[in-house]
């Protein structure tokens, strides 16, 4: 499976790409993050992360797109741009019928550290430490992209399988059909050995 790994933000936005499933190693494919100056317009800093994310996209080939899970804080301008740039993840996804996932910042944490309140620091150690990485991904934002290609690779296989063995025991058994409204059971039929005169 080939996720890409969405962290949101209209000044950085966290991009991160991860091979890998279940049981199985992972591997980091690309990392990257796209900024946009402060002092551009809303609709030209979105125009510009939209247009990356299509590139990777393009480029990457994702099986499945997993985004954060946008919370409210008190800065409301601040949850706002996040809240506008998660959307061209999830649109991007639902244009090219791609499967999408959001992951809060804690199920993140807990499925990478072990522990739902981790800081950045942690994420960080840990993501360079479960990809093999050389040096830390940097900025956080894309230590953090890649922590949430991670956790949808572990997540979301273990819940592909067990929606699939779900599925598996929902599904009907074959039973042979009998003649409605029919209760005997069909006669016996008795082969005897035929004599021969000599």
């Amino acid at each position: 499976m080939r996720v890409l790994g969405v962290d949101p933000g209209l000044t950085r936005c966290g991009l991160g790409v991860v091979d890998g499933g279940v049981g199985r190693p992972l591997t980091m494919v690309a990392v990257g993050v796209v900024r946009t100056p402060s002092g551009d317009p809303t609709p030209e800093r979105l125009l510009t992360v939209q247009t990356e994310i299509d590139e990777w996209i393009a480029r990457y080939r994702p099986d499945a797109i997993a985004v954060e899970r946008v919370f409210a804080r008190h800065d409301v301008s601040t949850i706002m741009g996040t809240a506008q740039a998660s959307a061209i993840p999830m649109l991007a996804a639902a244009r090219l019928g791609l499967p999408l996932a959001l992951h809060t910042p804690s199920e993140v944490k807990a499925a990478v550290t072990g522990n739902g309140r981790a800081d950045k620091a942690q994420v960080t150690t840990m993501i360079t430490r479960i990809l093999r990485l050389s040096e830390k991904p940097r900025p956080a934002d894309a230590a953090d992209a890649l922590a949430l290609a991670v956790c949808h690779v572990w997540r979301g296989g273990a819940q592909e399988r067990i929606e699939a063995a779900v599925a598996r025991a929902a599904a009907p058994v074959s039973v042979p059909r009998r003649t409605l409204g029919s209760t005997a059971r069909p006669a016996a039929t008795t082969t005897h050995p035929r004599r021969v005169a000599p």
